[in-house]
């Protein structure tokens, strides 16, 4: 059960980093170069993939290109520099089975780490260099003093060796930090039913799963939650941003109760759908607002979306504006002009410019192909009403 004093998000962004017991100056300096100033940063920094050390297998049956977890003693370790000055560690391990090299560049204190007779797990790619299988640069536990990594699964997470901050030091920070929240948990926003209902785990479990699994589930299921919780907080960011428009921002406030939509709707050569109705009755009380309308019209092919734009466009027309209706390719756009020229091609409104005071809807198409002349023509007439 969650705890009433759980932690929220907000309060985890207000612990800086350096609460952390293992993180002085320098670490700090470092990780604010990643962009990991607070806790929250930290549990959000997330693993890029996993390394399953639960997978043990003897140096004999190693195949090539494999990923694997060996135990085995050091029987021989010497380290040198290359031609080019790098450092080098190159050493034999054997396990009762066989022997495997492994091969360290750039990591000299790893001649002092594994002394001969060091029995220690290794974890990596299995290469096949001259002649003899080979792990380069695998990951070491000393099982002396081995500790929780040893048959896990490891989260390998994003690294800077630029802020000289690696995936190692990174794994130590998050237990320490997961270690310091765990009495009180995560606080926990989304409703019991609607977690059962998606399949998804708590707060709690999604960041515990993602930064230690303890079964090969759980960092994917983990993922699936945090993942959720990224898209609700930007649908609730947008909805707070679409909501403070309407309140802040005043946009046209349109007749809606004019003739033309009706004079529209009555020359269709079919009757409008319920849901065709529903939609155009929405957007004509956005419309009629003193706030700008934010709306999304979505339906399959042919269920009559055209149509409902058109009666859009005309509530501004009727009151003495002009619209347009733009489409993502040209072919689109003029099957869009030939349908709205057929559509609207009885339809009039009021104009002082006329001997009969009215004159035709008229309908234009601009696309890349219109000519030079043609777009001054439309331009002049746009311009002029």
């Amino acid at each position: 059960m969650v705890r009433q004093d759980a932690l929220t998000l907000r309060e985890l962004a207000a612990h800086p980093v350096s609460e952390l017991r293992a993180v002085g100056p320098k670490l700090e300096a470092s990780l604010a170069e990643m962009e990991i100033r607070s806790v929250l940063d930290l549990l959000q920094h997330y693993p890029r993939r996993y390394h399953d050390r639960t997978k043990r297998a003897e140096i004999a049956e190693l195949t090539m290109g494999e990923e694997a977890t060996v135990f085995a003693e050091v029987k021989k370790i010497r380290g040198f520099r290359t031609r080019q000055g790098r450092a080098m560690v190159e050493g034999e391990v054997f396990d009762g089975s066989s022997y495997l090299r492994v091969v360290f560049f750039n990591q000299g204190w790893r001649e002092k780490q594994l002394p001969e007779g060091t029995e220690a797990a290794f974890f990596g790619r299995v290469e096949y260099r001259r002649s003899r299988l080979q792990m380069t640069n695998p990951i070491v536990d000393i099982l002396d003093r081995v500790g929780e990594n040893t048959g896990a699964i490891v989260p390998v997470y994003p690294q800077s060796g630029k802020a000289e901050v690696f995936t190692w030091q990174l794994r130590k920070l998050l237990a320490t930090c997961l270690h310091k929240t765990k009495p009180r948990g995560f606080a926990e926003p989304l409703g019991t039913e609607l977690l059962d209902e998606r399949g998804l785990v708590d707060r709690t479990r999604a960041y515990r799963g993602i930064h230690r699994p303890e079964a090969h589930d759980d960092h994917r299921r983990a993922a699936e939650r945090l993942k959720f919780d990224e898209f609700v907080r930007m649908q609730v960011g947008l909805v707070a941003r679409k909501r403070a428009l309407a309140q802040e921002q005043t946009g046209i406030r349109h007749d809606v109760d004019g003739p033309l939509i009706g004079s529209f709707h009555a020359g269709l050569p079919f009757e409008l759908t319920g849901d065709q109705q529903r939609a155009i009755d929405e957007i004509l009380r956005d419309l009629a607002a003193p706030g700008p309308m934010h709306r999304l019209l979505q339906g399959d092919v042919g269920s009559g979306k055209t149509v409902v734009a058109l009666s859009a466009l005309l509530v501004a027309v009727q009151g003495g504006y002009q619209g347009a209706f733009m489409a993502p390719t040209e072919v689109l756009a003029e099957q869009h002009y030939l349908t709205s020229r057929r559509l609207l091609e009885d339809l009039t409104v009021p104009s002082e410019a006329t001997l009969v005071g009215e004159r035709p809807v008229r309908v234009e198409l601009i696309t890349n192909r219109t000519g030079a002349a043609d777009r001054r023509r439309i331009a002049d007439g746009l311009q002029a009403g």
